[in-house]
């Protein structure tokens, strides 16, 4: 690839393809470069480094479930749209398995997000998209809290089942992007308060709940 058709686009995408492959650990510049046929210095030229690029493949992967087909489908319910988000991040992290890790792991734009679904624009669509079929603000708190929870635990374990060892595949020297604000995400604005609050005990206890009731009624069935 000519250094001057070179785009911040195809390094990512680049950077993408790397880690699908062999790794984060393996991922360097002077690599990366090799893969491209440029020298390392000419990827500085749109990007300051490793830890900017490997944050912005998370962000890549995050932003492209937009454009998954299921999301592109309109829901008729608030149940299809969680079907539907639940089952693009599912095959986000089965396409990319390597790079679930860093999907879960990476510093997300805002402290109190929960990965998966951890960029400020991806949260701001589930939440407002929650309260248009009618949910409240507690409510819809609660409903992203539980999904994420139920989310983020069942796919670590599938991704692991792949032979992908979670623990090897985070990025030690990553750190977040610069972060994106919240000015254009009014919903998320609103309810950062009520997102950053520690219920961690109550949120145990109902989820332990709910799976004994899901139990109780297979076994009484």
């Amino acid at each position: 690839m000519a250094r001057q058709r070179l785009r911040q686009e195809d390094i990512v995408r680049a950077a993408i393809a790397f880690i699908d492959e062999f790794g984060v650990q393996s991922l360097s510049m002077r690599r990366l470069g090799m893969s491209l046929e440029v020298e390392a210095m000419a990827l500085y030229n749109y990007v300051s480094g490793r830890e900017e690029l490997v944050s912005l493949a998370v962000d890549e992967l995050i932003d492209d479930l937009f454009d998954d087909e299921l999301m592109q489908e309109q829901p008729a319910s608030w149940e299809a749209f969680v079907r539907f988000v639940a089952n693009a991040m599912r095959d986000l992290a089965l396409s990319h398995p390597r790079m679930f890790p860093l999907m879960i792991t990476q510093p997300p734009e805002a402290p109190w997000l929960r990965p998966p679904l951890r960029s400020v624009r991806w949260v701001d669509y589930f939440l407002t998209t929650l309260q248009d079929y009618g949910f409240s603000d507690d409510r819809v708190v609660d409903a992203y809290k539980a999904f994420t929870s139920f989310l983020l635990g069942h796919l670590v374990l599938e991704v692991s089942a792949l032979g992908i060892d979670i623990a090897s595949e985070i990025d030690d020297d990553a750190g977040g992007g610069e972060s994106e604000g919240l000015g254009g995400y009014p919903t998320l604005r609103r309810l950062q308060t009520m997102l950053a609050e520690d219920h961690s005990d109550r949120e145990f206890d109902d989820g332990l709940d709910d799976l004994i009731e899901r139990i109780r009624a297979t076994k009484d069935a």
